[in-house]
């Protein structure tokens, strides 16, 4: 295939105007005029819409020449490997944008937010702030309008859309080899991700540190796998990294925390992050007391299950319906009956010389020192109050009439022989729902400017999540907002409240982000380049 003649004039600007991506380099031109060339050549067959092009042979197999079918299959490679780079190209693309945008927002707020009040030699805040903190308080609301903006055009997260712009930020400021190489395509967006989220732990403000790590994971970044790369990335921050390990292990366990992530057919996943001692010890005695059961004749659950039953036996401190492992505190191990037939260790009480179960093929080896926990966190448990479950149950679904599934608060539909069983063992009953006409009251309170419980419980049900488009929060964890400003006469019923979570409910009153209500009823946001988004249904 030749080459084909480069004209002397062509013009070569650094970036576009437009976007301010760069323009694309000679040879890449070169290679997109090659593959025009060899579509509308004889040399290949393409198929259309599942069949082949007319001019294809009918004795060959693959749309060109049976001589010719190693390089047949060369070419398809060759246009792979030019779309992936496109696509590259393309995600880096929306990267930069974005990463314009919000720069744009924080340089000139008044699109987002309205003019700015200080320029105003009579202006007195009435929340008693000042000059300086009213600029950055504007400047930190048009770029979460303008997030908000992005996100509700893209049908993406606002944190998805922080997040981009924050590895564009680390790449541009930070990495410039490899943001380089990821707006050139040939780095694919897991690459840079993964390279922008090891880079920005490295010391704030160390460039030395920043440089080094462009210049040694660059080449890793463009020869492995992403997989591959994100454990050869950590290695190489280890090497640049300024801090002491001992130093940055305290201010990591800053972030330790717990939470779950809703799976299919009515399961859920807890995760937790701690410090690796601490989740080794956990780990360890969760094992050796599955181990301990599992050596039972008449156990017939897997070390995977009988982890996972101590594991919900030690957090909810509850009594199993059928045997269990049952895992109290100090970690001994209870039978059936809630007696004590050893501890975590694997050992009966009062025989400590006893050998603990035997080992197993996937035996983790010793367990890490575990330190004695302080009494606060001993009684963490012991003093907790019991659990709360929030069910939703269709009345008739409850009397066995019905097949509507029931709902449970901050996960959605839940199996009934489970709504059931959790129904029965309630101590208390709230009733939301009963009758259309004669069941629990809509507007319960026109005089105060407080929610009542009830009214927020109906509210839960009516709205489960902030009504801002997009936003999953949970409604028990918002900002009640009332529609027209209890100021301005606006009542406290259902028809003039929503659930607001407060990010959305500070964009609501502090920029030019704006709902009403649409000719049905349903909430419309304007937002401050006058588009018109409606709040997402129901998730279930």
């Amino acid at each position: 295939m030749s080459r084909f003649a480069r004209p002397a004039d062509r013009p070569s600007p650094a970036f576009r105007e437009c976007d301010g991506a760069p323009w694309p380099a000679d040879d890449e031109l070169d290679l997109d005029a090659e593959w025009a060339a060899l579509h509308d050549s004889d040399e290949v067959g393409w198929w259309v819409d599942g069949e082949p092009h007319p001019s294809v042979s009918a004795t060959s197999t693959w749309g060109f020449r049976p001589s010719d079918a190693v390089s047949a299959l060369d070419a398809r490679l060759g246009h792979l490997e030019c779309v992936t780079a496109d696509r590259r190209r393309a995600t880096a693309a929306e990267y930069r944008l974005i990463l314009t945008i919000l720069d744009e927002a924080a340089a000139d707020p008044t699109p987002w937010v309205g003019p700015d009040p200080t320029v105003d030699r009579a202006w007195l805040d009435p929340r008693g702030r000042t000059a300086r903190a009213v600029q950055r308080d504007r400047v930190d609301l048009a770029e979460r309008a303008a997030v908000a903006e992005i996100a509700v055009r893209l049908h993406l997260s606002e944190q998805t859309v922080r997040t981009r712009a924050g590895h564009a930020r680390t790449l541009a400021d930070g990495c410039p080899r490899i943001w380089a190489a990821f707006g050139e395509g040939r780095l694919s967006e897991k690459h840079a991700t993964d390279a922008a989220r090891t880079a920005s732990t490295l010391p704030a403000g160390d460039r030395d540190a920043l440089s080094r790590f462009d210049e040694e994971a660059l080449v890793p970044a463009l020869t492995l796998t992403p997989a591959t790369f994100a454990v050869a990335a950590r290695a190489i921050r280890e090497r640049v990294h300024t801090e002491s390990l001992e130093e940055r292990h305290r201010r990591a366990a800053q972030d330790r925390g717990v939470w779950m992530s809703a799976e299919l057919d009515g399961m859920a996943s807890i995760h937790a992050l701690l410090p690796a001692d601490r989740a080794r010890a956990v780990m360890s005695r969760l094992d050796r007391a599955a181990r301990h059961v599992h050596a039972a004749e008449d156990e017939e659950r897997t070390l995977a299950q009988l982890r996972t039953d101590a594991f919900a036996d030690l957090v909810t401190m509850s009594e199993p319906e059928s045997p269990a492992v049952g895992v109290d505190v100090a970690g001994n191990v209870k039978d059936a009956d809630g007696h004590a037939v050893g501890n975590a260790d694997g050992h009966a009480d009062g025989d400590a010389d006893r050998t603990s179960a035997p080992a197993h093929t996937d035996d983790p080896g010793p367990a890490a020192p575990v330190s004695a926990a302080p009494d606060a966190a001993r009684r963490t448990f012991r003093n907790a109050p019991p659990a709360t479950v929030v069910v939703t149950v269709p009345a008739l679904t409850l009397l066995g009439r019905g097949d509507e599934p029931a709902t449970l608060e901050g996960y959605g539909p839940i199996d009934l022989e489970t709504a059931r069983r959790l129904a029965g063992s309630a101590t208390s009953w709230v009733r939301l729902l009963t009758h259309p006409v004669s069941g629990a009251p809509l507007v319960l309170d026109r005089t105060t400017y407080r929610v009542p419980v009830a009214l927020r419980r109906w509210l839960g049900v009516t709205s489960p999540t902030c009504v801002f488009p997009g936003c999953g929060r949970a409604a028990g964890d918002c900002d009640i907002d009332h529609r027209t400003a209890w100021a301005d006469g606006g009542t406290t019923d259902d028809d003039n409240l929503d659930p607001k979570c407060r990010h959305h409910h500070r964009l609501r009153h502090e920029s030019r982000w704006d709902i009403t209500r649409s000719p049905g009823g349903e909430p419309a946001w304007t937002s401050p380049l006058g588009g018109t988004y409606g709040s997402d249904p129901p998730p279930f």
